[in-house]
């Protein structure tokens, strides 16, 4: 994951003509967010085709895509996966209670 973290902050900050990650930045947060959105269906069809009985190899190609596309909302937010794994860290160990978030109406 680091490395490929690394690769998407180089091509955030080298942009080339025709990459994929250059084209999700100029189209901006609302693209990377719809990306991430269909990358996430895409594994949860991946992980019920899995359950049915045809194997994980959509699964682990769905996840891979979905890991790149927050991976990019993450540097376009300006943050990094330390950031995250620093939010896990306060969490290791801790207990949480579950509540209902408040619908978001405001988007």
């Amino acid at each position: 994951m680091n490395i490929l973290e690394k690769t998407v902050v180089d091509k955030v900050g080298n942009p080339k003509e025709g990459s994929y990650t250059s084209y999700l930045m100029e189209q901006g947060l609302d693209k990377i967010l719809k990306k991430c959105g269909e990358e996430m269906t895409e594994v949860v069809i991946a992980a019920k085709n899995a359950q049915a009985g045809q194997g994980n190899d959509e699964l682990v190609s769905e996840t891979s895509d979905l890991l790149y596309h927050l991976l990019v909302l993450l540097v376009e937010r300006g943050l990094s996966l330390t950031d995250i794994e620093a939010a896990l860290n306060t969490r290791h160990g801790q207990y949480h209670t579950y509540s209902v978030r408040k619908e978001i109406d405001n988007y």
